[in-house]
């Protein structure tokens, strides 16, 4: 009887050291849901005094719920992660942050909310480049203190695209016909279901040219890169890391482990 009531406690005592490692580790770490009905997981932990915050496929402003009964996970909200970043600098035991960045870009105003968070994290910040790191989500890898990439990872893409498919020939094959009824002239451009008119088409490039410029003037800022050196680089290419590293894109060729090494240093 005594054998058995030792093995009910023993079991009772491993237990409760199980779950008191993972209330600490609860507490360390924010990869939580704020709603459990319908948040993602937040894209971010803390592993000792190092926050890794993840930027992965597209980046979107906010969290889009999917008819489909599995919801997408190629995505980045960006106020998930300028939530994380906040949090990073409000919390006294993390040092520095590192971000693992493997995505083609996505809105400009969610890469650019991500940016802006980085820069008034005051904290040492490391971009890991793991595939890619392309349009906006270089964007937010230049607002880093520093630069990790492979040699063969995806950099750059500094530009701007609004391009769409033209239904409208489709639809005369079809037998639609597109009835325009709209309170200005204006108000269809970008309807893929006519043409674009000389008109839209001018005040499209308009606002191309715009973000064009603001995407220059930023990697020119955050890298310290003469601006007319960066528009050499802006006509929308990505480059592998070894000749980013050469173009001043990123600072150096490594993985984590080199951004770890760099941040003990």
């Amino acid at each position: 009887m005594k054998e058995k009531i030792k093995k009910i406690l023993k079991v009772f005592l491993i237990a409760f050291i199980i779950l008191t490692a993972l209330a600490f580790w609860a507490e360390k770490a924010f990869y939580f849901l704020e709603d459990e009905e319908d948040s993602p997981w937040l894209p971010c932990y803390i592993n000792e005094d190092t926050a890794t915050i993840e930027i992965k496929g597209e980046i979107i402003p906010y969290f889009m719920e999917s008819g489909d009964d599995e919801e997408p996970n190629d995505y980045t909200v960006s106020e998930d992660v300028v939530y994380c970043l906040d949090r990073a600098g409000q919390n006294d035991d993390v040092r520095a942050v590192i971000l693992e960045i493997n995505s083609y870009g996505g809105s400009p105003v969610a890469s650019e909310e991500i940016m802006n968070a980085i820069k008034r994290l005051g904290k040492p910040s490391v971009a890991v480049v793991r595939e890619s790191a392309i349009s906006g989500a270089y964007l937010i890898a230049s607002a880093t203190d520093r630069i990790f990439a492979s040699e063969i990872s995806d950099i750059g893409g500094i530009g701007v695209t609004m391009s769409y498919l033209d239904y409208s020939v489709q639809n005369k094959k079809d037998g639609v016909t597109y009835q325009e009824l709209a309170s200005g002239k204006f108000k269809n451009t970008g309807d893929p279901d006519k043409p674009l008119t000389a008109e839209e088409k001018e005040l499209i490039m308009r606002d191309i040219k715009i973000s064009h410029e603001f995407f220059v003037k930023k990697v020119s800022q955050n890298r310290k890169l003469d601006i007319e050196k960066v528009k050499e680089l802006a006509d929308g290419s990505s480059m592998l890391g070894k000749m980013a590293k050469e173009n001043g894109l990123i600072d150096e060729i490594g993985d984590r482990n080199s951004a770890e090494e760099w941040i003990n240093k």
